[in-house]
């Protein structure tokens, strides 16, 4: 990963409202979204603002933003008189986004690099230490889900994440237990946060439409989220249940301990994954670890 923008801190204001717009940005370098990498632009920079707004307290801290493109969540952010550090993959954005920098003197932190690779604890640290780290990201569609997964069992611990999502992705979160979109994402999200959805986006808001509609989800970890090993294990047990989720808890869980562990956790092994709630598989992992305890 390689810093590319960052300026020495001054108290001077913001001067980001006097950027061109961003499709006459776009236009100008002749950039257009990568399909390949999921890029779909968000340039209403009203949607934008509210985004913000919705994550509440951004002043507060650090706020780290995945994906920027061409900056407009960036620029509403640094209008909010947050301190950003983006990661972007795609070098051909990182010319807008030190316009941005340059405008923000001390407020911006341009981190060219894979979001799935970044250690983004570390950069934390050494930007701003023992502050609060909020994430704040129009997440690319084909690497949200790792990226959530990542934050939520990784060494990062944000104060709360607003991030946006294809809309099918956003319920999968959301997901309570009988839902048709309830699944391993539901139950692993839920066992360490709290997630609500908090805006609705139509393909229409965004540059080019995609095929789907989005949502933004408001996730906030639990102060006394599960053991690392509770979650390891979890992990594990809701990968084989989901994956075979038609059939009965006593089958998908056979190499964990079938029936046996579903007793031994109060589960009833003739139920199927999808009726399981989250307590239900956080009591399977604690049974499955009791012997190796």
């Amino acid at each position: 990963m390689t810093p590319t923008g960052t300026a020495p801190h001054t108290a001077a204001g913001s001067l980001v409202e006097d950027l061109p717009p961003l499709r006459d940005c776009l236009a100008a370098a002749g950039i257009a979204a990568d399909k390949g990498l999921g890029q779909h632009f968000l340039l209403d920079l009203n949607i934008c603002r509210k985004i913000v707004r919705l994550a509440g307290e951004v002043t507060d801290g650090l706020v780290i933003e995945v994906g920027p493109g061409p900056g407009g969540l960036t620029r509403s952010l640094i209008e909010a008189g947050a301190r950003v550090v983006v990661i972007e993959k795609d070098r051909r954005f990182l010319p807008l986004l030190e316009a941005v920098a340059v405008r923000s003197p001390g407020r911006l932190t341009i981190i060219e690099g894979d979001a799935l690779a970044v250690d983004e604890a570390a950069i934390a640290a050494g930007i701003a230490p023992g502050q609060a780290i909020r994430l704040v990201s129009n997440l690319p569609y084909n690497v949200g889900t790792p990226l959530l997964v990542k934050w939520l069992t990784g060494p990062l611990r944000p104060t709360a994440m607003t991030l946006m999502f294809q809309k099918e992705v956003a319920r999968r979160i959301v997901a309570a237990a009988g839902d048709d979109d309830y699944g391993r994402l539901a139950v692993l999200t839920q066992a360490l946060a709290n997630a609500r959805i908090v805006m609705d986006l139509p393909a229409r808001a965004f540059t080019p439409p995609p095929k789907v509609d989005s949502a933004v989800v408001s996730i906030t970890p639990l102060a006394d989220p599960p053991a690392a090993r509770i979650v390891a294990a979890l992990q594990t047990l809701t990968q084989a249940a989901f994956g075979q989720r038609r059939k009965m808890l006593r089958s998908s869980l056979r190499i964990h301990g079938g029936a046996d562990l579903c007793l031994s956790a109060g589960i009833d092994p003739n139920a199927r994954a999808e009726t399981i709630p989250v307590t239900g598989f956080l009591a399977l992992a604690e049974a499955w670890l009791a012997p190796r305890v």
